[in-house]
């Protein structure tokens, strides 16, 4: 079956009805009534497929981190200003929820408990809290990022903490978390719509980059804080949403203020270094080929480990 694949069989009256969804999250491939297909146009997994393809050649090409940076410091938001306006504000106050009340493991609790004053700590805390609050059943809404509300929370509220603690407020805030939403749309990009890759990591080096932005950094020491990033945490496994998500955005984002300390330091991991490669561009692409390809085994094994299909001893 295709590597996104759900088939849900429901009983009721001495009928019995089948629906599949393939290939995307919202590519219904076939409704059926009592073993009978009903009439419907159905896109098939394969054409799903064919239509992701073209869709992800199109960002890759249109998006590079120079475009990005590019954009953030000239291009006009006008058209992206509720947008980004919105993400600020709604995900800031899951954040605060997810502080202020005991959801989940309350890792943005523990965190912001620990290490108040470092405003490296208060960021991840920041981002903790919100996946905190959304993955314990918090119905306050969440702007998304790569379809995620995870990602759309770690995407924003590194950004927003280190905005308060460096004094850019404004436009220049908004552009620094286009940004960083840029940064993890293209990262996510290579790879797909379902991965064992924790996209968090995607957010998380957009996050960092935007973070090394607003403190001053050049191109070079954007980049070089995303290929620190990938070069540290590429490759943590997702297992589902849950409760631990929460952790491992505390993580992402750690190793990315990680990479752009070094990267201010004029400091980076280098071509040869395991994944990473000699531009930060082939670096995004090997990571991505890794989540994409190298990883898709991983997740059904993962999946089978879930459901108790594996014997794991």
């Amino acid at each position: 079956v295709p590597n996104l694949y759900i088939r849900v069989r429901a009983h009721a009256d001495e009928h019995a009805a089948d629906v599949i969804i393939a290939g995307h999250h919202t590519n219904i491939a076939y409704r059926g009534l009592d073993g009978t297909r009903l009439e419907g146009a159905y896109d098939s997994p394969e054409a799903v497929a064919a239509d992701a393809k073209d869709a992800h050649d199109q960002v890759v090409s249109a998006l590079n981190l120079d475009a990005i940076i590019a954009f953030a410091e000239h291009g006009s938001i006008d058209a992206a200003r509720d947008a980004l306006e919105r993400q600020l504000e709604l995900n800031d106050a899951i954040s605060r929820e997810g502080l202020e009340h005991a959801w989940g493991a309350e890792v943005g609790r523990t965190l912001l408990g620990s290490r108040a004053s470092d405003p490296s700590c208060r960021a991840r805390a920041r981002a903790a809290a919100g996946s905190d609050a959304r993955m314990s059943g918090c119905a306050m809404p969440v702007v998304i990022v790569c379809g995620s509300g995870n990602q759309g929370i770690t995407a924003c509220l590194p950004v927003l903490e280190y905005a308060t603690e460096l004094g850019v407020d404004g436009d220049r805030l908004l552009r620094a978390l286009a940004l960083s939403d840029l940064v993890s749309i293209h990262v996510k990009s290579y790879i797909g719509a379902l991965s064992a890759f924790c996209g968090a990591v995607c957010a998380a080096c957009g996050a960092g980059a935007a973070v090394c932005w607003m403190s001053g950094g050049t191109p070079a020491q954007v980049g070089a804080t995303i290929v620190n990033t990938l070069g540290n945490v590429g490759g943590i496994v997702c297992d589902g949403a849950k409760s631990s998500c929460a952790a491992k955005i505390s993580a992402a984002v750690d190793a990315a203020i990680l990479g752009r300390d070094m990267a201010m330091a004029g400091r980076s991991f280098h071509a040869g270094e395991g994944l990473v490669q000699d531009t930060i561009e082939e670096t995004i692409a090997s990571m991505g080929y890794v989540g994409r390809v190298g990883m898709k085994p991983t997740d059904v094994e993962i999946l089978n480990i879930m459901i108790g299909k594996t014997d794991v001893m």
